[in-house]
This record gives C-alpha cells, sequence and structure tokens, in this order.
C-alpha cells in the first residue's frame, strides 16, 4: 500500500469517528429536550399560574 492509501483510510476513520461523535451528542440533544418538555408539562400540571398572572416567556427570563 502506498501512502496516499494510508492517509485515505486513516481519513476514512477520523470521519467515521466524527460521524459517530455527532449521532451520539443529536440523540442526547433530542433526549434533554424531550425530558425539559415533560418536565415543564408537568410543572405546568402541577401549579397552575394565578388567574390574571402572565406566562414567563423566555424573552422575560432574559431581561431578569
Amino acid at each position: 500500500m502506498t501512502g496516499g492509501e494510508y492517509l485515505a483510510i486513516a481519513y476514512g476513520v477520523v470521519f467515521v469517528f466524527v460521524l459517530a461523535y455527532v449521532g451520539i451528542i443529536a440523540a442526547k440533544l433530542a433526549r434533554l429536550q424531550r425530558e425539559a418538555s415533560e418536565l415543564l408539562e408537568l410543572a405546568r400540571r402541577q401549579r397552575p399560574a394565578p388567574q390574571g398572572a402572565e406566562p414567563v416567556t423566555r424573552e422575560a427570563t432574559r431581561s431578569a
């Protein structure tokens, strides 16, 4: 085998590892988003907002 072939194989192996890493991170992010939405829904069911109160938005939490 020539040096170029070894280089191509090395790039291929690195590409596969990077692709697997991105897949794992994407799966973790999807699971985290799903769990966060489930927790938010559970919190909303546990404690309903008082009447006349405005819902908390992302913009409101940023300015605080």
